[in-house]
């Protein structure tokens, strides 16, 4: 009989914090105290103390990438001046809302985060807004990861996304954030690799798209192409005039819908490489590169190489062996903080380094 190498353990060890075991009066106070290292936070205008607030804090060290999940009440917050001197991290903080919104001012420019926006802002920057109830997964980088990329030393604090390809990062992030738990030490540099890699993709790939207004007018239907594609990855039937049936509208709709992302038949590919450099990318996936390959829709192995080193800088066989550096590859569990400390401000402060 064959023997079969054992699960290998889960890396990652959640840092909780909630107030809904506090007396009520207490909750404000203690979610303030807990996130002071990174901003203040106030209660709406005429909302007491006294009335409560509920709120959830999970983060997770990946050593060089957290992920924190959170459920706030409503509240106005900021990152002044004051508070970059006295904590100057200067992190990468991308926010996706689950449900809610927030209105976010940098500068005297102001950006809605709503869900299937993402939001992309430096720690290092001044900045303040107010949200309403609201749930959101956070993604913080250290800055040193992007210090070679000139998309990122051009981009905007407090940039907003919802084009095609930060839809890809959403999903992405989806699909990290359900296996976090599980994950493995062999995991944690693929992951930061690969997030890293593909907020670039999504940050270079976004500079001249269209305004706002249009981009929220094409979301339900854009969402309706994500879905339909996701579902026909493998398929050699997934064409535009397919496309075309299943929205019903034209192709030259189609065609307008996708002209700011490269093509309908780009945007398809960019589906497909994605989806194979997850499958590359997890340590428990035995497939062979072809057999992902075709899986993902491409009917030439050459092809396929071509293209996903073209896109990611790398080839897929690489993608499977990333040499990521050192500092990216260790969880942190919250007994590795200080006595006495903020677990989540010294996981803040020790990130990247």
């Amino acid at each position: 009989m064959q023997e079969t190498n054992p699960p290998l353990p889960p890396a990652l060890e959640p840092l909780r914090f909630s107030t809904h075991d506090l007396p009520q009066g207490d909750q404000f106070a203690a979610w303030q105290t807990y996130l002071a290292s990174l901003i203040d936070i106030r209660l709406p205008e005429g909302v007491s103390e006294e009335a409560g607030f509920p709120a959830d804090h999970t983060a997770w060290n990946l050593g060089g990438m957290l992920v924190v999940q959170q459920s706030v009440p409503a509240h106005s917050y900021s990152r002044s001046v004051t508070k970059l001197r006295s904590n100057s991290i200067d992190h990468w903080h991308i926010v996706l809302l689950r449900a809610g919104q927030s209105w976010t001012e940098v500068d005297g420019n102001v950006s809605k985060g709503a869900p299937g926006r993402v939001e992309l802002r430096s720690l290092g920057h001044p900045f303040r807004g107010r949200a309403t109830d609201a749930q959101s997964l956070s993604v913080y980088l250290p800055r040193e990861l992007f210090l070679d990329m000139p998309a990122f030393n051009e981009i905007k604090s407090n940039t907003i996304f919802s084009d095609t390809y930060a839809k890809l990062l959403i999903d992405y992030l989806d699909s990290v954030e359900a296996k976090l738990s599980s994950m493995t030490a062999a995991d944690l540099p693929r992951v930061v690799q690969t997030t890293h890699d593909m907020l670039v993709t999504c940050i270079s790939s976004s500079a001249d798209h269209a305004g706002p207004e249009k981009q929220q007018s094409n979301l339900a239907l854009m969402e309706r192409v994500r879905r339909f594609v996701q579902r026909n990855l493998s398929s050699q039937d997934l064409t535009p005039d397919a496309l075309c049936r299943e929205l019903g509208i034209s192709r030259t709709r189609l065609y307008q819908l996708f002209e700011s992302s490269g093509g309908v038949l780009h945007y398809i590919q960019k589906r497909r490489l994605f989806a194979a450099h997850v499958a590359l990318s997890n340590t428990v996936n035995r497939q062979q590169i072809v057999e992902i390959a075709t899986e993902t829709g491409f009917t030439s192995a050459a092809h396929f190489s071509r293209a996903f080193s073209k896109e990611f800088g790398y080839t897929p066989r690489e993608a499977r062996n990333v040499a990521a550096p050192p500092f990216l590859a260790r969880a942190v569990s919250p007994a590795d903080t200080k006595d006495g400390a903020n677990p989540f401000g010294d996981w803040l402060n020790s990130l990247g380094h």
